[in-house]
């Protein structure tokens, strides 16, 4: 057993280079940087099991010896005894005892889900934050803690796929510049300076009200204008290596651009690209949370956190919901530009070759 794990190990080690360790220990170094990727790293994964942790229905019944995942799939009601074809409202005082009767029910920590409206409230909504909501109930009668964390989780998954296809196009739109150069390069280099300079949160406050808002229709509006952080330093990096002995070399030998761009430029130009990583995401969750806070974002009844930090404008007798909104968009934006700041320090040339 030892020898297989000493031999991944060295395995392990030899497929990181010496640059590339010297990179990690430079951002472990960093120690704002390294905790925040922890901290973030297990609210964001926290976060993926949402339907777990906050659920107006139950993640786990035991019943007549079978077990029965409610939170993932739907159960009708005839399923446990009941009388109506339908899905089982496990809030119901009545399903619940059928279900006791011969097993058990394993609720999760929240008993709310981010659209679930309480009509057990003892107080106008927006409640206060009480025993059963912790952080209170939105105008809407909606638990306050449960829209958090599905927000949380919906204002990461948008900023992970927008800056995943804004690096696409924006590195292959650097990389066409920078290599070939010449009349390509200054006719797309004019392009990028006219669409740079367009009124961008105009622009896409007027879409945002000629379509339909959703998911997929905001990441493409705003991935108009997201790939153009990286056009420059891509660019610059292709400029720079284009003509470098390696380069003219492979070129020499017949070997394809697409080969040569792939396999030898862009590994130098992904140093530079790595460190905007973590502040494009900024970007985008806050153009997201900025859009909602508008009502030109997400569909209403999504849980938005621009929507949240909106509810706390309009009802200022309840400063827990933008207390709510607030603290949470700042956590999040706080840990991103200090992991930003690590990445950035650990490719730093003149930290990595001391």
């Amino acid at each position: 057993m030892s020898e297989n794990y000493s031999k991944y190990q060295s395995l392990w080690k030899l497929q990181i280079t010496p640059l590339n360790r010297r990179r990690l220990e430079n951002f472990k170094k960093n120690r704002r940087g390294y905790w925040s990727l922890w901290i973030f790293l297990i609210l964001f994964v926290l976060s993926l099991f949402a339907e777990l942790i906050a659920n107006d229905k139950p993640y786990l019944i035991m019943f007549k010896g079978e077990f029965f995942f409610p939170a993932l799939v739907e159960y009708p009601e005839t399923v446990f005894g009941g009388d109506f074809p339908t899905e089982a409202d496990y809030k119901d005082i009545f399903v619940q005892e059928l279900i006791e009767k011969d097993g058990w029910l394993a609720w999760p920590l929240v008993r709310f889900s981010f659209d679930t409206i309480d009509k057990e409230l003892t107080k106008p909504a927006p409640s206060p934050p009480d025993a059963r909501h912790w952080l209170g109930t939105d105008d809407q009668a909606r638990d306050v803690l449960a829209r958090l964390i599905y927000g949380f989780r919906l204002s990461v998954l948008f900023g992970l796929i927008l800056t995943i296809l804004s690096s696409v196009v924006g590195i292959i739109a650097g990389a066409i510049q920078g290599y070939y150069g010449g009349l390509r390069d200054l006719l797309f280099q004019r392009f990028i300076e006219i669409w740079a300079g367009m009124p961008q949160l105009y622009i896409l406050i007027i879409m945002s009200s000629i379509l339909v808002p959703g998911f997929w229709v905001l990441l493409i509006i705003l991935l108009l204008f997201s790939w153009l952080a990286l056009v420059g330093v891509v660019r610059a990096e292709f400029l720079r290596a284009r003509n470098l002995d390696f380069v003219r070399a492979a070129r020499a030998l017949g070997v394809a651009d697409g080969t040569i761009i792939y396999r030898h430029v862009l590994p130098n130009a992904m140093v530079a690209t790595i460190t905007m990583l973590p502040f494009i995401l900024t970007g985008g969750v806050t153009a997201l949370t900025s859009l909602d806070f508008l009502g030109l974002g997400l569909p209403p009844g999504s849980p938005s956190l621009g929507e949240l930090l909106n509810q706390g404008k309009n009802n200022l007798q309840a400063p827990w919901l933008g207390l709510s909104g607030f603290f949470v968009l700042a956590l999040m934006l706080s840990l991103l530009i200090f992991i930003g700041e690590g990445v950035r320090d650990a490719f730093d040339p003149r930290k990595t070759f001391e």
